[in-house]
């Protein structure tokens, strides 16, 4: 299972998010990101369904957990390319 987090950066706050820093995690596959987020305890209605790599956004500290548990930290430029090289070759 690989899963994948990019570097925390400022957001603006929402109705829907309260938090100022976030950031993305995505995996390999649909199954690995859900089975992960599972064990973050994460809602599967923050699941990010629509976009174009389906994700979900991270709090700081949930960021932190998800490295402790094995997820991949990389920075945002890589996190795109791994993930537009993975699109072309579906």
């Amino acid at each position: 299972m690989t899963v994948y987090v990019d570097e925390l950066r400022w957001v603006q706050r929402t109705q829907g998010w309260r938090y100022d820093r976030a950031c993305h995690m995505l995996a390999d596959t649909v199954g690995e990101l859900h089975a992960f987020a599972g064990r973050l305890q994460l809602r599967r209605s923050w699941f990010q369904a629509q976009s174009r790599w389906p994700h979900y956004d991270l709090t700081a500290n949930k960021r932190a957990q998800a490295v402790k548990a094995g997820a991949i930290e990389v920075r945002a430029r890589e996190f795109l390319r791994r993930f537009m090289e993975a699109e072309d070759a579906r």
